[in-house]
């Protein structure tokens, strides 16, 4: 009896959450399941048509297109975002002066709202905007950025040769001898500044339609540019999330791990392939799951930017969803919607299943 109220109690509790959970999950699910094979428009009673929504799917070119700009974007996006946030974790997990501002300010872009970041990303990805004066002015410099790399790699490699001649241990990119080979690539621009060697690069200003062209990138693949400008945009604002994810879990991995690392002669590479990443393996496939989930139900952007960008460009599945079950003075297609969300469903455990199979942990 002491058992039974125990459970009661925590199924009490657990009664609201559940409730909901009830009505606006799994009756939902069960309803978007039967409409998806009947025809129905909200106004007629739904008609039962079997699978002849799911053939209508792969038969209408915006679905395709979605189908595509999807995958491309969940793929990429969630890769890029989990490097990314990989490696500002290992980088801000290291002992170092302002650890702290840096931590709060790589976190900020994922406290904004998403629909105030989409509106400050479209000033920057205009013909006129940011982005493409910065590479404008990249462009420009180039040669001045290639004689600046060139003269700091030459200073370096003598550099590091004449201590090793010495009998000193320097590395490659010894962080002291590197600052000097900064500064004297510094030097290298002065006096070409001075002597009028080399010039900035003739180039014409940068004009690119970011978000209003049909254009595509990556060959076969056919990456709409509207569709990058998106990804960057999610980057920026989702990989800090993911960072504190990695960030707590180095923390946690015990020290001795390393030390007995380093004791058994492992490089820095060396312990972070074989000691770093098997820890994190748990939070891999956390981080892998939730970009997943969110990149493939991507919906904001695609809403936000509106009539900026070409539908055909930037439209996903989860958009096509809701642009079918709420057309602009069409009928809606309840059916087809439903059937579409349910494709979205079962790609999306897919993703899960094969990620969940390729991290599982070893025996």
């Amino acid at each position: 009896m002491r058992r039974l109220r125990s459970h009661l109690t925590a199924y009490l509790f657990l009664a609201p959450m559940l409730i909901v959970l009830l009505l606006f999950f799994v009756l939902g699910l069960l309803r978007t399941v039967y409409f998806s094979f009947t025809k129905y428009d909200f106004f007629q009673p739904p008609k039962w048509v079997g699978l002849a929504n799911y053939a209508r799917l792969f038969s209408r070119p915006l679905f395709l297109d979605a189908l595509r700009n999807t995958l491309f974007y969940a793929v990429g996006t969630t890769l890029i975002q989990t490097v990314f946030a990989l490696a500002l974790a290992v980088a801000l997990n290291r002992k170092m002066s302002g650890r702290s501002f840096f931590r709060t300010a790589f976190y900020l872009p994922s406290v904004m709202s998403s629909v105030v970041v989409t509106l400050i990303f479209i000033l920057i990805f205009r013909q006129t905007g940011t982005l493409n004066y910065l590479i404008t002015q990249v462009a420009r410099g180039s040669p001045l950025l290639a004689l600046f790399l060139a003269v700091v790699v030459l200073a370096q490699a003598a550099q590091v040769w004449a201590e090793r001649r010495r009998g000193l241990p320097a590395g490659a990119a010894d962080p002291l001898l590197l600052l000097n080979s900064a500064l004297i690539g510094l030097i290298a621009l002065v006096l070409n500044a001075a002597l009028g060697l080399i010039h900035p690069a003739a180039v014409p200003t940068v004009q690119l339609a970011w978000l209003t062209t049909t254009r595509s990138v990556l060959g076969p693949l056919h990456v709409p540019i509207p569709l990058i400008a998106i990804m960057l945009l999610n980057i920026w604002t989702t990989a800090p999330t993911f960072m504190i994810f990695f960030l707590a879990a180095l923390q946690d991995a015990p020290p001795s791990l390393y030390e007995a690392a380093a004791l058994d002669g492992a490089t820095p590479w060396q312990q972070f392939r074989y000691v770093t990443m098997p820890f994190l393996r748990p939070v891999l496939f956390l981080v892998l799951t939730l970009g997943i989930i969110g990149t493939l139900a991507l919906f904001d952007q695609v809403a936000v930017l509106g009539g900026l960008a070409p539908l055909k460009s930037t439209v996903t599945l989860a958009y096509y969803i809701y642009n079918t079950i709420f057309p602009s003075g069409a009928t809606p297609e309840v059916g087809l919607a439903s059937a579409a969300s349910v494709f979205l469903a079962l790609v999306t455990l897919v993703f899960v299943a094969v990620n969940r199979l390729s991290l599982r942990e070893e025996s």
